[in-house]
This record gives structure tokens, sequence and C-alpha cells, in this order.
């Protein structure tokens, strides 16, 4: 007759302790798959790749992400002995110099002699349904994005797939003065506003970072005021000659929380360690 044998309560615990520690990682291979299907990185025409941009260790169990891929969130990273790290301005931009010289050496080799993975999702971030900065801007602020049966309704414009957001301030953002003060308060920086401040804001279009460039495109959603990330001269007499009221709440400022949400959802779905560093920039 065989004896059945029972494991130990210490062996029990021991193999539980394994299996938690081997779901406690994902490899960079699936991480770089999954996320690129997630975020539908192949539909998207850009200025840069997007996805894996720099290979590092083949396992992932800490995780950063910031803003940019700059010197100092690297230097963060690896402080935090990260694994990877993850960014919404990563590098290889489509007019940069090739070659591998000056800023973009200092931080490709600190990168390099970590064996730190780095993975950039610029507009296939900014137009995420969910996870995307335009998404966690409206979250952060309190708006309410319209849908698409009540864009159709009101004659609205397209919204360029995704890149540029339309809805309605929370109520106690009704004029464009308490819009303002609302932006400055939540995001902590002062924006600049071009319009009356008493003016009524009922219907609001924003895309955040360096978008000033899409005012024209607002003003043919005919809302009240449009909000993006930076300025420029020719801004100030769109959005006057136009009626459209503008505001820039900056560009770093306003795309702070998308790369946040996304490094949290990769870490709760893989079980991973992640720490979202947020390198001040007054842009």
């Amino acid at each position: 007759m065989t004896k059945k044998i029972q494991p130990s309560k210490k062996s029990v615990k021991s193999l539980k302790t394994q299996k938690a520690k081997l779901t406690h990682s994902v490899t960079r291979d699936e991480l770089s798959l999954y996320l690129d299907d997630h975020l539908q990185v192949a539909r998207i025409k850009d200025y840069c790749p997007n996805g894996l941009q720099v290979q590092g260790k083949p396992i992932i169990k800490t995780l950063v992400s910031g803003v940019t891929a700059s010197l100092a969130l690297i230097e963060e990273a690896i402080a935090l002995k990260a694994d990877a790290i993850m960014v919404h301005h990563g590098w290889f931009w489509k007019n940069d110099d090739a070659r591998v010289v000056g800023q973009l050496h200092s931080r490709l080799k600190l990168l390099m002699d970590h064996e730190i993975n780095l993975f950039a999702y610029h507009l296939p971030l900014d137009v995420h349904p969910v996870l995307g900065n335009n998404a966690q801007l409206a979250k952060v602020m309190g708006w309410k994005p319209l849908k698409q049966s009540e864009r159709a309704s009101l004659g609205s414009a397209s919204v360029m797939d995704g890149l540029i957001w339309e809805g309605r301030p929370e109520a106690s953002q009704k004029t464009l003065g308490q819009l303002a003060r609302s932006i400055s308060g939540r995001l902590g920086r002062d924006p600049l506003v071009i319009g009356d401040l008493n003016k009524p804001i009922k219907r609001i279009a924003w895309c955040t970072g360096g978008a000033q460039g899409y005012i024209n495109e607002a003003v043919s959603m005919k809302v009240d005021a449009y909000i993006s990330g930076e300025v420029s001269e020719q801004t100030f007499h769109a959005a006057q000659e136009s009626g459209v009221a503008y505001i820039a709440a900056g560009h770093h400022a306003t795309e702070r929380y998308g790369i946040g949400a996304l490094g949290e959802f990769v870490a709760q779905k893989y079980k991973l360690k992640h720490q979202f560093v947020d390198i001040p920039n007054p842009v």
C-alpha cells in the first residue's frame, strides 16, 4: 500500500511565495506587444516611433513612468532600481539629428549602462478613450465629454479621430474666469488666458500639449473656449477674431496624467511595482 505524503505547511507556503514572485513580473516582449495592441499603435501616424524605443532587461518587475525621457527622469529611475521607463515624450523625432551625440548620447548611455527599457507613446496615448491625456485631463478637471450623438445634434465638426475632445465644464466653471481659476488650482500652474473673463462658458474643446495650432478646428466646433498646453503668436489673433476664448494651461501640466494612468494600469495588470515621477517643467 502506498502512503500518500501531504506537503508540509512550510513547503506549501514556499510554493505560494514562488508563484507570487513569478506573477510580479512581465517579459519585455510581452509588455511591448500588449501595449502596441491596447493603444492601437499601428493605426496612428506619428512623428516618432511608438512602443519600445530602447531595449533593456528581458524581465520587468519595476516600472517608472514620467512625461519626458529626460536625463533627470533616467537618474530617478536608476535610483528606484527600475527595469523600464514609460514616457509620453520619447526620442527619435522626425526632424531630429540622427547622430548619437551630445544630449542624446548622455541619455542613451546612461539608460543602456543600466539596461533599462524605454517605452514611449505619443499620439496613441493622447487619443486613448480611457488612459489618454485628453481623457485623464477631463477626469482631473471634472469635464463631461460629449457623446457622438450629442456632437451631431449640435452640428459640431469632426474631432480629428479623438485628438480634440469636446464637452461641458463642471458647474463651478461657468465663466472663463472661473474656468481659468479651476485650471490653476487643479493643475498647480497659472494658465495664460485670452478672452473676456466674464464670458459665459457652456461648451469647451481641449487637446493637451502643443496643440495650439488646432484652434481653427476648435472654432469650427462652435465651442465657447479651447484649452491646450502651449500658445503661439498667431493663437492670440485667432482667438480674438473668432470670439472663441483660449487657455494655454501648460504643455507639461496638461500631459502629466495620461502616462501616470497608463503606468498604473500596466502595474495592476502585471502586478508590477510602479512609480510615477514628475520632473517639474514650467512650459
